[in-house]
């Protein structure tokens, strides 16, 4: 059985002590959460204190917003995995659509991240999705298995297990629409298709496939109960311990 697995990308918000009081706040909120795996994703600069705070916890990860593809040299503002691995990093997002849309991220850089993400031993959070003008024309799976299979081509089906793709609809990402559950659940399933035709069923069934895009405690617990849908990567709800512990509430009543 997937273990569902709640991730809070901060984005560009929040600073180191807020960071900490936050993790404060929310372990206060929670208590201690054994069948939901929690991911907190914040800035750069506030991993070095959150690396010291979750480690009193059992049940909480720590991930990093994005990555270079190699392992060190002239790459000024970027950062590598390893130096990632070395502050307790366990997951990282790769190919989110906000780095593809204003940074001009490929396919092919997506792969090269996640390759490199892999070979240090990092988890991939890999990122998927189109936008409204692509699902208006009815491209939705045309852009997914593209995506799907670009950002995998290098990569083993014994690596399979070790991902996590996150569907982001491009046009629900902080515009306060959301997808139905029905419409969640048709993508994730013909995202687990492809993931099938790369490997097979039995690989497929194993990678856990989050949705994201305006996902709050008043949608929460509907979009967790869908068959394929495997947990949620947060951005604007995440921000307040309160709201996302309602969130992982939402998701604990799901597995009831």
């Amino acid at each position: 059985m997937r273990k569902k697995i709640l991730a809070a990308n901060w984005k560009m918000n929040l600073t180191h002590t807020e960071a900490e009081a936050y993790l404060s706040a929310l372990v206060s909120e929670i208590g201690e959460v054994n069948d939901v795996e929690i991911v907190i994703i914040p800035p750069f600069t506030a991993i070095p204190a959150l690396a010291l705070a979750s480690a009193k916890t059992q049940f909480i990860r720590l991930g990093a917003q994005n990555m270079h593809w190699e392992k060190s040299g002239a790459f000024t503002g970027e950062i590598s995995a390893g130096m990632l691995r070395a502050l307790y990093v366990k997951y990282v997002i790769i190919g989110h659509s906000e780095r593809r849309l204003l940074f001009g991220e490929t396919d092919e850089l997506v792969n090269r991240k996640i390759q490199a993400a892999l070979n240090t031993g990092l988890r991939p959070i890999f990122c998927v999705g189109e936008t409204l003008s692509e699902r208006d024309a009815g491209k939705e799976q045309e852009i997914l298995e593209r995506q799907l299979r670009e950002g995998l081509k290098t990569v083993s089906p014994k690596d399979f297990s070790e991902l996590v793709v996150a569907y982001e609809p491009v046009w629900a990402i902080g515009t306060g629409r959301t997808a139905t559950p029905l419409q969640a659940q048709e993508a994730h399933a013909f995202i687990r298709s492809v993931l099938a035709s790369l490997s097979d069923q039995g690989v497929a069934e194993r990678v856990r496939i989050q949705y994201g895009g305006s996902v709050k405690p008043e949608n929460a617990l509907e979009i967790m109960r869908q068959k394929d849908v495997d947990g949620a990567l947060i951005g604007g709800a995440s921000l307040d311990p309160r709201t996302f512990a309602q969130c992982i509430r939402g998701t604990e009543a799901a597995l009831e």
